[in-house]
């Protein structure tokens, strides 16, 4: 970044509004795939259940070329299939609070950018909050201030 094409305060906070934004978006997104992947997971316990009852009440129980055994193991693979997606949910869930999270601190480091008294510092101060949350590792496709300074070498 040159002086002779220097940035604004109103470009960095305009940078940060964005990058709260796109992380909020984002948590949008994760938040329809839990809640996408929680109903899947009612589900199988519904089928789960369901067949627990026919099984222990002789009703509907299926015939099964490996008998009484397969039917155990087909609903111990199911009852494997759930804790894994559990597992993705929590994940995903957690996913979605660091993203919250770090979109929040976006926002309210684009309040602190706007009293910065020049450029220079509202970067640094960009700079010095992506490197301690870590920032790039929320954005694959693109590249923050952070990145960009590095590449600069003025990090």
């Amino acid at each position: 970044m040159s002086d002779d094409d220097p940035l604004t305060v109103a470009d960095l906070v305009e940078y940060c509004r964005t990058q709260a934004a796109l992380l909020s978006g984002r948590t949008e997104t994760l938040g329809a795939e839990t809640e996408a992947l929680l109903d899947e997971i009612d589900d199988d316990i519904a089928d789960l259940r369901s067949r627990l009852a026919a099984r222990s009440t002789g009703t509907d129980a299926p015939e099964t070329p490996s008998g009484p055994d397969g039917e155990v193991a087909d609903l111990e693979s199911l009852e494997d299939d759930l804790e894994e997606k559990r597992a993705v949910a929590e994940a995903k869930q957690a996913r979605m609070s660091a993203f919250r999270e770090l979109s929040e601190g976006y926002a309210d480091l684009a309040e602190d950018v706007e009293t910065a008294d020049d450029w220079r510092a509202a970067l640094d101060r960009v700079v010095a909050f992506e490197r301690e949350r870590d920032a790039p590792a929320y954005f694959d496709d693109r590249q923050t201030l952070l990145e960009a300074a590095a590449e600069a070498g003025e990090e």
